[in-house]
């Protein structure tokens, strides 16, 4: 399935510099994964938001960004996240940027945009973010082992709380239900 056959006129303006395909969620109303490969900067963000901006209004409100293939993003770019957040909340959707790359995510904590997203490590984790709600159903058993959003390392928590990281020295937060923030 073509990317305008999801969202009608998507193609219809490209840019070199991003390019992204997107694909249905099963199982998700409302739900689009997009592939993003390149990079987002001032001079294609905005193309990137009215491309997103047409599967919002297409009613793809539970957004998920697979950025593996994401390898810059300025501050601009991170506005266009925030706008995609703000225009999806208010219709009982969501964005959730999965697979990001280390120096993608320090802009993301730089700038103090890092605990606004929800940022996962997988597609099954992402998808089901979605499916739960906000991810309040899950029971998440401690102790539990996960990677550091910022340099990957494995880390056990015992329990929930604060702690830093034993590798790049992040601190960071994980709550009840097992979400990891920066803080």
């Amino acid at each position: 399935m073509t990317n305008n056959e999801i969202v009608p006129g998507f193609d219809d303006e490209k840019d070199d510099s991003l390019k992204i395909t997107l694909q249905d969620v099963e199982g998700v109303a409302g739900g689009l994964i997009l592939y993003l490969t390149g990079y987002i900067d001032t001079y294609n963000s905005n193309l990137f938001q009215k491309r997103v901006q047409k599967a919002l209004e297409t009613g793809f409100v539970r957004l998920i960004f697979q950025c593996s293939g994401l390898n810059y993003v300025s501050s601009t770019g991170i506005g266009s996240f925030t706008a995609f957040l703000k225009a999806a909340k208010p219709r009982n959707g969501d964005v959730v940027l999965l697979s990001v790359q280390p120096k993608v995510y320090e802009v993301f904590q730089l700038l103090g945009f890092s605990q606004f997203f929800n940022i996962r490590d997988s597609l099954d984790d992402a998808i089901g973010f979605f499916r739960t709600g906000e991810g309040t159903d899950q029971i998440v058993m401690f102790p539990m082992v996960f990677p550091c959003p910022v340099c990957s390392k494995k880390l056990k928590a015992t329990k929930p709380g604060r702690f830093r990281c034993s590798e790049c020295k992040t601190i960071l937060a994980i709550d009840n239900s097992g979400q990891v923030v920066l803080g």
